[in-house]
């Protein structure tokens, strides 16, 4: 379900998402309307615009969040720094979409989200962090979190942090999907956060992906 107060990008996101085989745009429609209609058709993912004249963006995302079954919430975006963001992902977003983003790749970000991955750009992440550089530091104790991780469950962090779902880093890294669930719920728990995208932010912040790719092109 896409939400958005302007007519053409409703249009653009359910032509483009309609065009995959398996992606179904079950309702297209403006902020006042988001919370009935998603109580009414039941999406498995919204993508939310975070920015509306008739509802704020973030007020619609705390009103799903309070729902009985909740669906996944991405946060559609023209600006890759946008100041609400943080705040967003902090309340239960699932990651965040540039408006801009290749047609060719909106298919496959939803994907993502419906298997419980998350989307956030890591390009875009700097910039939100780099935007607000009071809450991109990491405290002594948020650092003795992360230092608790084993290698294995850094590994794994990395890749949540880019977005994939249980399966996905099973494939990656030839793990079954229940051993990954384990070492998911492990990081949640020894990083004291409720969802993957905190867990993937403190990766981002602890400079975690940055090594990863760092170690990629030492190969």
């Amino acid at each position: 379900m896409v939400v958005d107060d302007e007519a053409l990008v409703r249009s653009g996101f359910q032509l483009i998402l309609g065009a995959a085989d398996d992606v179904e745009v079950v309702a297209t429609t403006t902020g006042a309307e988001a919370v009935d209609t998603v109580v009414r058709v039941r999406p498995d993912v919204v993508l939310l615009d975070i920015r509306m004249p008739d509802v704020d963006g973030l007020t619609v995302l705390r009103e799903l969040r309070a729902l009985a079954r909740p669906p996944v919430v991405a946060m559609l975006t023209t600006f890759d720094a946008d100041e609400y963001i943080l705040t967003a992902l902090r309340s239960g977003a699932a990651g965040f979409l540039l408006k801009d983003t290749e047609p060719d790749q909106l298919a496959q970000l939803v994907r993502t989200l419906a298997a419980g991955g998350v989307v956030l750009s890591p390009k875009a992440s700097r910039a939100v962090w780099q935007s607000h550089p009071g809450a991109a530091a990491v405290d002594d104790e948020e650092a003795a979190r992360v230092g608790r991780l084993t290698g294995r469950e850094r590994e794994v962090l990395v890749l949540i942090a880019e977005g994939l779902s249980n399966g996905d880093i099973g494939a990656r890294i030839h793990l079954s999907a229940g051993t990954v669930k384990d070492h998911v719920s492990a990081i949640l728990t020894k990083l004291r956060v409720t969802s993957r995208v905190q867990a993937a932010l403190l990766a981002q912040r602890a400079g975690l992906l940055d090594a990863g790719r760092d170690a990629e092109g030492g190969r």
